[in-house]
């Protein structure tokens, strides 16, 4: 196993350039794809080398040793701030694992930093002709919003819901999204216009067939931009609207439920699918909304859905 360094940026700061990353043309500027002295990538300090086709995301750094320690062989072991990276080998199957912390905001700078590894010459800053496509699966926890999600319940999101507004900032949002289910759902809520406006993703039907199975229910999952006000709860500030729960609770379009909330599964969505890589979430749901109750020890349970979907990406 190699422990990579702390790597230094060029020149003690940013290499600047004057190249623009304009619509249409394949060169990539240094202000825009900022790569490290050591020829790792900003942020993950990652080297395209070190990326497996299979990527399954935590938000807990910790997480990250819980699955490496079920690998038969790890190759790289890499951390900056939150974002820590073991890939190794289970079964067989080279995977990746990454810990984004927590929020679309860092995923938006996973998955951009995920796809320009392997999608981009690192030497030319040139785009490559050919892409290669990743399999990119969360592995997360969540509160169940329905009463059939007892605590410990593992759900698949078939769909996801951003209330985050991080998809709305790219170009083809609308190719990628279910725009009649958004449109239901706004309209079954009364959805605050103040808010930024919800987009809904559908995950990988190729990674929803290959790891679902009689230990997993599915549904829509609806991903926050926070904890507390964005999924509904109340400490000592109230919200602006303190029915949102029991009507996403009763939203149903075209048989699908809401099924739990949590912060990160939108935006995988919705960049993976942009970018053209596969994705999916599966969660442990450690608390029911409905039921108040919770699992604040759920660790026996997050391990037998790690080994769940390590061995389905083995088969």
């Amino acid at each position: 196993m190699k422990q990579e360094s702390e790597p230094t940026l060029r020149c003690a700061g940013f290499l600047i350039s004057f190249e623009q990353n304009h619509q249409g043309l394949s060169m990539i500027g240094s202000s825009e794809l900022i790569i490290n002295s050591d020829g790792s990538i900003f942020h993950l300090h990652l080297k395209p080398e070190q990326i497996a086709d299979n990527v399954i995301l935590v938000g807990d750094p910790g997480r990250v040793e819980m699955i490496a320690s079920l690998f038969s062989q790890i190759e790289f072991k890499v951390s900056n701030r939150e974002f820590v990276t073991v890939t190794g080998t289970f079964k067989k199957t080279r995977i990746t694992v990454i810990s984004t912390g927590i929020g679309t905001d860092n995923i938006d700078i996973v998955i951009n930093e995920l796809d320009a590894l392997v999608n981009v010459d690192f030497e030319t800053r040139e785009i490559k002709t050919e892409k290669r496509k990743l399999n990119i699966i969360r592995i997360g926890t969540s509160g169940g919003l329905q009463p059939f999600l007892d605590v410990n319940s593992f759900v698949i999101s078939r769909k996801a819901i951003g209330f985050d507004g991080l998809l709305n900032f790219y170009a083809g949002r609308n190719s990628v999204s279910d725009l009649d289910f958004e449109t239901n759902f706004k309209n079954h809520v009364d959805w605050n216009p103040l808010l930024t406006s919800p987009y809904v993703v559908d995950a990988s039907p190729e990674l929803f067939d290959k790891i679902n199975g009689p230990n997993f229910a599915s549904g829509v999952t609806i991903s926050a931009p926070g904890f507390y006000g964005p999924q509904g709860r109340v400490l000592r500030l109230p919200i602006v609207d303190p029915e949102i729960n029991p009507k996403i609770e009763s939203f149903n379009y075209a048989d699908y439920k809401i099924t739990n909330y949590e912060m990160e599964c939108s935006a995988i969505y919705g960049l993976s699918a942009l970018l053209g890589h596969r994705a999916l979430t599966v969660c442990l749901i450690i608390a029911n909304r409905l039921s108040k109750q919770a699992n604040g020890d759920y660790h026996t349970m997050m391990k037998k859905l790690i080994q769940l979907v390590l061995d389905k990406l083995a088969e």
